[in-house]
Protein backbone atom coordinates (compact mmCIF):
# COMPACT_ATOMS: atom_id res chain seq x y z
CA UNK A 1 0.00 0.00 0.00
CA UNK A 2 1.32 3.70 -1.07
CA UNK A 3 1.82 6.61 1.09
CA UNK A 4 1.44 9.61 -0.29
CA UNK A 5 0.70 12.96 0.77
CA UNK A 6 -2.54 15.96 0.03
CA UNK A 7 -1.24 18.80 -1.26
CA UNK A 8 -1.70 20.42 2.19
CA UNK A 9 1.12 17.71 3.45
CA UNK A 10 -1.67 15.39 4.82
CA UNK A 11 -0.62 11.67 4.88
CA UNK A 12 -2.99 9.85 2.56
CA UNK A 13 -2.77 6.03 1.77
CA UNK A 14 -3.94 5.93 -1.71
CA UNK A 15 -5.48 3.06 -2.89
CA UNK A 16 -3.88 3.23 -6.48
CA UNK A 17 -1.88 6.08 -8.16
CA UNK A 18 -1.40 6.95 -11.67
CA UNK A 19 0.78 9.65 -13.23
CA UNK A 20 -0.34 10.45 -16.93
CA UNK A 21 2.72 13.20 -17.34
CA UNK A 22 -0.12 15.53 -17.40
CA UNK A 23 -0.58 14.67 -13.90
CA UNK A 24 -1.12 12.40 -10.97
CA UNK A 25 -4.46 10.30 -9.93
CA UNK A 26 -4.68 9.19 -6.18
CA UNK A 27 -7.74 7.72 -5.34
CA UNK A 28 -7.41 6.92 -1.43
CA UNK A 29 -8.93 3.45 0.46
CA UNK A 30 -11.69 4.93 1.92
CA UNK A 31 -13.50 5.64 -1.99
CA UNK A 32 -13.04 2.15 -1.79
CA UNK A 33 -14.71 1.44 1.17
CA UNK A 34 -17.51 3.52 0.14
CA UNK A 35 -17.97 2.15 -3.79
CA UNK A 36 -18.24 -1.38 -2.17
CA UNK A 37 -20.71 -0.33 0.49
CA UNK A 38 -22.90 1.63 -1.76
CA UNK A 39 -22.91 -1.73 -4.33
CA UNK A 40 -23.11 -4.02 -1.34
CA UNK A 41 -25.91 -1.91 0.03
CA UNK A 42 -27.76 -2.61 -3.58
CA UNK A 43 -27.88 -6.27 -3.83
CA UNK A 44 -31.29 -7.32 -3.39
CA UNK A 45 -31.73 -9.49 0.30
CA UNK A 46 -29.26 -7.35 2.14
CA UNK A 47 -30.97 -5.18 5.12
CA UNK A 48 -27.52 -3.23 6.40
CA UNK A 49 -24.54 -3.58 6.77
CA UNK A 50 -21.63 -3.99 9.84
CA UNK A 51 -21.98 -5.49 13.10
CA UNK A 52 -24.22 -4.94 16.17
CA UNK A 53 -21.74 -2.08 17.39
CA UNK A 54 -21.54 -0.71 14.06
CA UNK A 55 -25.05 -0.54 13.35
CA UNK A 56 -26.03 0.54 16.60
CA UNK A 57 -23.39 3.72 15.54
CA UNK A 58 -24.59 4.00 12.09
CA UNK A 59 -28.19 4.89 13.25
CA UNK A 60 -26.71 7.60 15.43
CA UNK A 61 -25.05 8.74 13.02
CA UNK A 62 -27.96 8.28 10.03
CA UNK A 63 -30.03 10.51 12.22
CA UNK A 64 -27.52 13.60 12.10
CA UNK A 65 -27.68 12.89 8.48
CA UNK A 66 -24.20 11.49 8.13
CA UNK A 67 -23.87 8.20 6.74
CA UNK A 68 -20.88 6.18 6.56
CA UNK A 69 -21.22 4.10 3.70
CA UNK A 70 -18.09 2.59 4.32
CA UNK A 71 -19.72 1.15 7.32
CA UNK A 72 -19.30 -2.83 7.18
CA UNK A 73 -16.25 -2.81 4.90
CA UNK A 74 -12.82 -3.29 5.12
CA UNK A 75 -10.37 -3.46 2.03
CA UNK A 76 -7.10 -4.64 1.33
CA UNK A 77 -5.46 -2.42 -1.38
CA UNK A 78 -2.64 -3.36 -3.31
CA UNK A 79 -0.94 -1.35 -6.85
CA UNK A 80 -3.59 -2.94 -8.76
CA UNK A 81 -5.66 -5.11 -6.72
CA UNK A 82 -8.34 -4.88 -3.96
CA UNK A 83 -9.73 -7.81 -1.46
CA UNK A 84 -12.97 -6.42 0.37
CA UNK A 85 -14.67 -8.51 3.48
CA UNK A 86 -17.82 -7.08 3.84
CA UNK A 87 -20.65 -7.87 7.03
CA UNK A 88 -23.92 -7.89 6.21
CA UNK A 89 -27.61 -8.43 7.73
CA UNK A 90 -29.86 -10.32 5.33
CA UNK A 91 -33.73 -10.02 4.78
CA UNK A 92 -35.02 -13.03 5.77
CA UNK A 93 -36.48 -15.44 3.86
CA UNK A 94 -34.09 -14.55 1.28
CA UNK A 95 -31.47 -17.45 0.43
CA UNK A 96 -28.55 -16.43 2.21
CA UNK A 97 -26.05 -17.95 -0.61
CA UNK A 98 -27.87 -15.97 -3.28
CA UNK A 99 -27.76 -12.89 -1.33
CA UNK A 100 -23.82 -13.33 -0.89
CA UNK A 101 -23.45 -13.99 -4.40
CA UNK A 102 -25.47 -10.89 -4.84
CA UNK A 103 -23.21 -8.64 -2.96
CA UNK A 104 -19.84 -10.36 -4.63
CA UNK A 105 -21.01 -9.56 -7.75
CA UNK A 106 -22.07 -6.01 -7.24
CA UNK A 107 -18.63 -4.93 -5.23
CA UNK A 108 -16.56 -6.56 -7.82
CA UNK A 109 -18.54 -5.12 -10.93
CA UNK A 110 -18.68 -1.28 -9.28
CA UNK A 111 -14.95 -1.36 -7.87
CA UNK A 112 -13.86 -2.73 -11.32
CA UNK A 113 -15.61 -0.59 -13.30
CA UNK A 114 -15.65 3.08 -10.89
CA UNK A 115 -12.08 2.76 -9.31
CA UNK A 116 -10.50 0.78 -11.98
CA UNK A 117 -8.61 -1.97 -9.85
CA UNK A 118 -8.99 -6.03 -9.63
CA UNK A 119 -11.13 -7.15 -7.05
CA UNK A 120 -9.03 -10.32 -6.18
CA UNK A 121 -11.97 -11.95 -3.43
CA UNK A 122 -14.89 -10.60 -2.06
CA UNK A 123 -15.24 -12.24 1.32
CA UNK A 124 -19.24 -11.78 2.23
CA UNK A 125 -20.03 -12.51 6.33
CA UNK A 126 -23.84 -13.03 6.94
CA UNK A 127 -23.76 -11.24 10.69
CA UNK A 128 -28.16 -11.19 11.22
CA UNK A 129 -31.21 -11.88 9.57
CA UNK A 130 -33.47 -8.89 10.15
CA UNK A 131 -37.33 -10.63 10.49
CA UNK A 132 -40.37 -8.18 8.69
CA UNK A 133 -41.78 -8.00 12.28
CA UNK A 134 -38.78 -6.57 13.36
CA UNK A 135 -40.22 -3.60 12.00
CA UNK A 136 -43.35 -4.16 13.80
CA UNK A 137 -42.01 -4.24 16.86
CA UNK A 138 -40.34 -0.82 16.71
CA UNK A 139 -43.64 0.59 15.31
CA UNK A 140 -45.52 -1.00 18.68
CA UNK A 141 -43.22 0.12 21.23
CA UNK A 142 -43.49 3.59 19.53
CA UNK A 143 -47.31 3.79 18.91
CA UNK A 144 -47.16 2.82 22.69
CA UNK A 145 -45.05 5.90 24.05
CA UNK A 146 -47.55 8.18 22.53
Amino acid sequence: MATTTTPAGIPATAATSTDTGLGKTVINDNVVSKVAGIAARESRGVHALGGGAARAFGAIRDAISNTDLGQGITVEVGETQVAVDVTIVAEYPAPLQDVADGVRQNIIQAVESIVGLEVTEVNVTVNDVHLPSDDADDDAAEARVL
